[in-house]
């Protein structure tokens, strides 16, 4: 077994104003997810390591994560938030670089309007992460990928990674414009994608492997094993499944391929993008 990291976590100590998206169809994971909670399903399931990702925009919550990290070895990397559009944005991103583990950032776009990404002060910020060696990662609905393409074409030298590829509507079987723009995004050498958060866009009690099977034809076929890496999307994941079952339904979905793809999928590929050290 080759080693393995969950590119895409969270944790949070759950406030139910802060985390109001956390609603009470979503009851499951109305609580606490700390380190000691997520590290028997990284052994349980081959992994060594992971990301952990922002999910409250604040930069409390970047201190949080990054504190978590400097206390747990396997937290090999934090994708933290700041106010990409603040005038002090440079300040922040310099005050972030001297922390090892702070890999990179990320806004929850898909909570904002559809021209978001279309911003000036957005973009200027984005600009300035790459004199940082900072990433960035994308989180959109289906629907904001036309504004994800042109963001991702006029910064060709900073890095990307589209997170839970770009949640289609699986649970209804929509697939052609997700499909379309997909493709499109795909070509951009500096544009990456997360086989996550899968499940949560299917019908979270009823879905089977073949309900996914059509998306991750699409994102294997088009980013290929290079450009994409495995997320777990753990605690969220649980309000559909559990971390073993999305483990294994990747690992199934993959026995095809060789296991030198397999493993930049597994490992390799997160580790180059986010520049993690063992």
């Amino acid at each position: 077994m080759s080693k393995r990291i969950d590119s895409h976590q969270h944790f949070w100590k759950f406030d139910p104003v802060r985390d109001s998206w956390i609603d009470e169809t979503m009851a499951v994971i109305q609580r606490d997810f700390l380190p000691d909670d997520l590290l028997p399903e990284l052994q349980n399931n081959q992994f060594e390591s992971c990301v952990a990702v922002q999910a409250s925009q604040s930069e409390e919550e970047t201190n949080f994560l990054l504190d978590l990290a400097s206390k747990n070895d396997f937290i090999k990397g934090v994708v933290g938030w700041v106010d990409l559009r603040a005038e002090n944005i440079e300040e922040r991103l310099a005050f972030y670089s001297n922390y090892q583990k702070f890999k990179g950032f990320r806004h929850v776009v898909q909570g904002e309007a559809d021209d978001f990404m279309y911003g000036t002060a957005f973009r200027k910020g984005i600009s300035a992460l790459k004199p940082f060696d900072y990433t960035y990662d994308i989180l959109i609905f289906h629907r904001q990928l036309p504004a994800a393409i042109s963001l991702v074409n006029d910064f060709p030298n900073q890095n990307f990674v589209i997170d839970h590829i770009a949640k289609p509507d699986i649970k209804s079987g929509n697939i052609d414009s997700w499909k379309k723009d997909i493709i499109e995004i795909s070509k951009y050498e500096n544009a990456l994608c997360k086989v996550s958060g899968m499940v949560t866009e299917a019908d979270w009690k009823n879905w089977k492997i073949y309900d996914l099977k059509p998306y991750l034809d699409v994102i294997f076929e088009n980013f290929g094993a290079n450009k994409l890496m495995f997320g777990s999307d753990w605690p969220v994941l649980n309000v559909a499944s559990d971390y073993t079952e999305v483990v294994k339904t990747l690992e199934d979905y993959m026995k095809h391929l060789s296991i030198e793809d397999q493993n930049k999928i597994w490992f390799e590929n997160a580790k180059k993008f986010y520049k993690l050290k063992d």
